[in-house]
């Protein structure tokens, strides 16, 4: 197996050619219900759990939330906070135009 490759046989390189696929036909949708009966078609109920809690965390870091307090609040590790502050203080993070663009709704 190539370092390319996933140990079930898929490539990175076809990961994210589906992931750019999944996102295209989510903003083409254009209808959140859709877009929201479709995220609990593909994901289990734990994994939209584990979402949603990467997105609160995110929110809760830019309102200045401890990450002690996010750990203690979302039953989280702390990796997985500062992993989350780590991409939000990023140069062009992607969280925080995600942020941005909650704030401007």
């Amino acid at each position: 197996m190539n370092n390319n490759e996933t140990k079930k046989g898929i490539s990175e390189e076809e990961i994210a050619a589906t992931i750019k696929e999944l996102c295209h036909l989510i903003m083409s949708s254009q209808d959140e219900s859709f877009v929201y009966d479709f995220f609990n078609c593909l994901f289990t109920k734990p994994e939209l759990k584990d979402i949603a809690n990467r997105w609160l965390l995110v929110k809760e870091i830019d309102a200045g939330t401890t990450q002690r307090e996010i750990a203690n609040k979302f039953s989280m590790s702390l990796c997985k906070i500062t992993r989350g502050s780590r991409e939000l203080n990023k140069t062009d993070s992607a969280f925080r135009k995600m942020l941005e663009l909650l704030k401007n709704q």
